[in-house]
C-alpha cells in the first residue's frame, strides 16, 4: 500500500482512522473486512461485540456467490455455511421444476461472525454506539457513548433501517410501501427424527387471498431452515396463528406440502418481520456515504436485498473509496461518484422492480393477472420437462442466444 495518502490528524485527543463504519451487521462488517484487508485504517463501530441471532438474511445462491467470491469470503462462508445444490419447486402439491446450482443456508449471526473475522486486526471492531458525527469536506468527527472521540476522512453508515444518525444529518427515510410484506422464519424437523426427502424445497402460495409468495425450506446447520414471505396486513389474525400453531396453520395454508413434509415439527421460536419498502433523501454529504439498508430497503421475498448489499460493498471498497482516501477532500462530489455508479443504480432499481412484481404476481385479482400467473408455472414446469427429456438443451439454447 502507497503511504502518501493525505493523513487526517485527530484532534482535541480524538483518535485517527481513515474509514469509521458505523453499524457492524453484515453490510458494515464486510466493508470493515474489505478495506482493512487492503490495508486502510479502519474503525467499525457497533454497540455489540457478538452480533445476535436476528432473522435475517439466512440463503445466498446465484449471482450473490460470485460477488463473495469477487470479495475474497467463499472459503470463510463455506465454513459456516451448509452447501445444497438442487431446490425442487412445488405448487398445490406438483413439481413445478427443479432449480440447480450452488446455494448455502445459514444463520445470520453466524455470516456476521465470519465476516468480522475476516478483519486483520480484532481492535478494528470497537464496542460503542454513536451518538453525534460531524461532517465535512476534509474531516469527519464521530462522537461515542463513552465519550471517546473518532476522526477520519470517511465515514460510512451501515446502521440498517436505524434513522436515528441519518436524521440528525438532514437525511430523511421516504417510504414507498408501508408494510409492504411479512416474513416468518422457523427451523423444522420430522417427529420420527429421519430427514426429509428432498435437499432443499420451496413451495409457492395457492391462493390470492392467503397473499403467500412462498415458502423456502433450505438447510442450515441447526436443521431444516423455513422463510416464508407474505404480502399481507401484518395485523391480520393469520399473523398470530402463524406464530403459536405454526405446523397446522402452515398446512393449511399450503395443503399441497403435507405429502412432502410428513408428520413435523417447528423445533425454534417462530420470528418474524414486516419490511417497508423505503429509500433515503437528503443523503449527498460530504464525508458521508449510505450503504445497504441504510440506503434503501428491500422486500426479502424478492431475493434481491443480499445482491443489493454486495454491490454497494463491492463498489464502494475496492473502487471508490480508495481512489478518494489517494487526494485531498471528501466532497460532495466525491461521495456522489458512489450513488452514480451504474452497477450500484441497477441493483436498487432491480431490488424495487422485482419487489414490485413479487407483490403483484402473488396477491393481485383480475383476470390479467390470473393468466399471468398460470403462465409463469406453466412456462417453468414445460422448461422442466423439456430439459428431463433432453438434458442441456435449455442451457445451450439459452448461450446462444446470449452469443
Amino acid at each position: 500500500m502507497t503511504t502518501d495518502r493525505p493523513v487526517t490528524e485527530p484532534a482535541d485527543g480524538g483518535e485517527n482512522a481513515e474509514i469509521v463504519i458505523v453499524g457492524g451487521g453484515l453490510a458494515g462488517s464486510l466493508a470493515a473486512a474489505v478495506l482493512a484487508r487492503a490495508g486502510h485504517r479502519v474503525a467499525l463501530v457497533d454497540k455489540r461485540a457478538v452480533y445476535p441471532d436476528e432473522f435475517r438474511v439466512e440463503k445466498i445462491g446465484g449471482h450473490q456467490l460470485d460477488l463473495i467470491r469477487k470479495l475474497g469470503f467463499i472459503d470463510a462462508l463455506e465454513h459456516v455455511a451448509c452447501r445444497y445444490d438442487r431446490v425442487l419447486n412445488i405448487r398445490e402439491g406438483k413439481v413445478v421444476d427443479v432449480s440447480v446450482g450452488q446455494a448455502y443456508g445459514f444463520s445470520y449471526a453466524s455470516l456476521v461472525a465470519t465476516a468480522r473475522s475476516q478483519i486483520p486486526d480484532c481492535s478494528n471492531l470497537i464496542v460503542d454506539e454513536v451518538i453525534a458525527i460531524s461532517n465535512g469536506d476534509d474531516v469527519q468527527h464521530v462522537e461515542l457513548a463513552s465519550g471517546r472521540r473518532l476522526t477520519a476522512r470517511l465515514v460510512v453508515l451501515a446502521t440498517g433501517m436505524a434513522g436515528v444518525l441519518g436524521y440528525k444529518l438532514g437525511i430523511r427515510r421516504r417510504v414507498l410501501a408501508e408494510r409492504h410484506s411479512v416474513s416468518f422464519g422457523f427451523t423444522i424437523a420430522r417427529r420420527d427424527g429421519i430427514p426429509f426427502d428432498f435437499e432443499a424445497l420451496t413451495c409457492y402460495g395457492e391462493r390470492t387471498a392467503d397473499g403467500i409468495d412462498y415458502l423456502s425450506l433450505f438447510p442450515v446447520r441447526d436443521g431444516m431452515r423455513a422463510n416464508l414471505f407474505m404480502f399481507r396486513d401484518p395485523t391480520h389474525p393469520i399473523m398470530r396463528e402463524l406464530r403459536r400453531e405454526p405446523e397446522a396453520t402452515i398446512l393449511r395454508l399450503l395443503p399441497g406440502l403435507r405429502s412432502y413434509l410428513g408428520d413435523f415439527r417447528v423445533t425454534d421460536r417462530v420470528q418474524n418481520w414486516v419490511m417497508d419498502l423505503t429509500v433515503v433523501e437528503g443523503h449527498l454529504l460530504p464525508g458521508v456515504v449510505l450503504i445497504g439498508d441504510a440506503f434503501q430497503t428491500n422486500c426479502p421475498a424478492a431475493g434481491t436485498g443480499v445482491a443489493r448489499l454486495l454491490v454497494d460493498v463491492d463498489r464502494l471498497c475496492t473502487e471508490y473509496a480508495p481512489q478518494w482516501l489517494m487526494s485531498a477532500g471528501m466532497g460532495r462530489e466525491k461521495i456522489s461518484q458512489f450513488y452514480s455508479d451504474r452497477e450500484k443504480i441497477a441493483a436498487d432499481q432491480q431490488s424495487l422492480k422485482m419487489a414490485r412484481f413479487r407483490q403483484a404476481l402473488t396477491s393481485r385479482n383480475g383476470v390479467g393477472w390470473d393468466v399471468r400467473r398460470r403462465l409463469h408455472f406453466l412456462r417453468r414446469s414445460l422448461t422442466h420437462r423439456v430439459d428431463q427429456m433432453h438434458p442441456g438443451w435449455i442451457g445451450r439454447i439459452r448461450g446462444a442466444l446470449r452469443a
